[in-house]
């Protein structure tokens, strides 16, 4: 335990304190969600907030990978934190006014998201840089099981801070865990940075370049990403819905919607203890493929024909158990394949192919609930099939787009298991 300790010594500091700040940044999130919801009653709307945080990741994560591999990952990421900072500061004064408009918050969430596509890629090759890899999957599974945690506290502390202290406390437990985090990134972890020789007389855009040529000539690395950026599309939309789905139910609400998000988060950290004590699997493609298979092809089904509290959480937890063990195993994958010299780049490159469906999933999600779903059940005849099966009220078109979405997600994965059949028959 001792040399376990001392080997990851400054992934654990790392990774304990750049968690506990995800959780202050997460509470913030969460409570102007319910803010914007309550002021908007609005599924797009609300959609919009994460729409705004995607879109310059989307564009721009191509650049900041090799940008990344070119500049100090420590600096990168203290300079990003920073700047996120100042957007939560910006969001407490204009409270305090009485200014805060949904489109101050539409802006700095694009501000945030901007930092998060530059920071990304620098923290990704942080991590890989300070541990060693026998530790790889172990340290995955710690990172997923910090994500856990994060889901499950970020909605019950941030709807109890709000209820009783209000708004300015949620921000400020969120600027407090920055300031830690800030500070034992800048004064004690050292992250070795990459001889910088293989790199001389390679211009910015032959450095992006050079990710995507990885890309192309890794087909069974592409495929995971893309198969995965199926899977974003669906879950991005499920996460548009889900408020919509909750809030305006006869047994919904403001806490049971936190109820239902932490139940993923609790889902999320025994599935990350599971893998963190499992053996590594003889075929981690094969994993990715049955856990998001499971996850997709359940959840949103329960969601859409249940309306009790129980069965939404019962949902949760059978489609967010699986994540952490298919993250885990995209992570050693990606770990063990990609030189560490080019992860920077590849990783944007990655992260631009996996996540563009994520401003396009909450969109399509926002739309179907605003523009189709709840004004086509609004004149569903009472006693007709529609409402036997989704409900009546507000809420019961958020339910029919989650039957959509389970059987989008479910054609997802089984298109994808026939490609890697076929790609693995072609290799041999």
């Amino acid at each position: 335990m001792k040399n376990y300790i001392k080997e990851l010594k400054d992934f654990l500091l790392l990774w304990g304190t750049q968690s506990l700040s995800q959780l202050g940044s997460a509470m913030t999130n969460f409570a102007l969600t319910l803010w914007l919801y309550q002021k908007t009653g609005s599924a797009l709307q609300t959609a919009l907030l994460s729409i705004c945080s995607y879109a310059p990741y989307v564009c721009m994560s191509i650049f900041a990978g090799a940008l990344s591999d070119r500049w100090d990952k420590r600096r990168v990421m203290l300079v990003c934190d920073t700047f996120a900072a100042c957007c939560t500061v910006t969001v407490l004064v204009l409270l305090k006014k009485d200014l805060l408009a949904p489109w101050h918050m539409y802006v700095l969430n694009a501000v945030n998201g901007l930092m998060n596509t530059i920071q990304q890629p620098a923290g990704d090759v942080a991590m890989t840089l300070i541990v060693p890899k026998k530790h790889y999957q172990r340290t995955s599974g710690l990172r997923s099981f910090s994500n856990s945690l994060v889901t499950i506290l970020n909605p019950v502390l941030a709807t109890s801070l709000f209820a009783l202290a209000g708004m300015d406390a949620v921000i400020y437990v969120d600027l407090t865990t920055f300031a830690v985090a800030f500070l034992a990134l800048l004064l004690f972890i050292r992250i070795p940075e990459l001889p910088k020789e293989e790199e001389k007389g390679e211009s910015f855009l032959e450095a992006v370049k050079t990710g995507l040529r990885y890309l192309a000539e890794n087909r069974l690395i592409l495929l995971l990403i893309l198969f995965l950026a199926g899977v974003n599309l669906v879950a991005s939309a499920f996460d548009a819905v889900l408020p919509a789905l909750i809030l305006p139910r006869e047994q919904g609400g403001e806490a049971v919607l936190g109820l239902v998000t932490s139940s993923a988060g609790i889902a999320m950290l025994v599935g990350s203890l599971i893998v963190t004590a499992l053996p590594a699997p003889r075929d981690r493609v094969r994993v990715i493929y049955i856990t998001m298979l499971i996850s997709l092809s359940t959840e949103n089904f329960l969601l859409a024909f249940s309306r009790t509290p129980f069965l939404w959480c019962l949902g949760q937890v059978i489609g967010w158990l699986p994540v952490p063990v298919m993250s885990a195993n995209l992570d050693v994958i990606l770990r063990s394949t990609i030189p560490e010299n080019m992860q920077g780049r590849v990783y944007s490159c990655r992260n631009t192919l996996q996540f563009f469906t994520i401003p396009v999933g909450f969109f399509l999600g926002g739309c179907l609930v605003d523009e189709v779903c709840e004004p086509l059940m609004a004149q569903a005849a009472p006693d007709g099939v529609l409402c036997r099966l989704f409900g009546s009220g507000k809420g019961s078109g958020a339910a029919m787009v989650m039957l959509i979405l389970g059987v989008a997600g479910t054609l997802i994965c089984l298109l994808f298991g026939r490609l890697l059949r076929k790609y693995r028959y072609e290799e041999g």
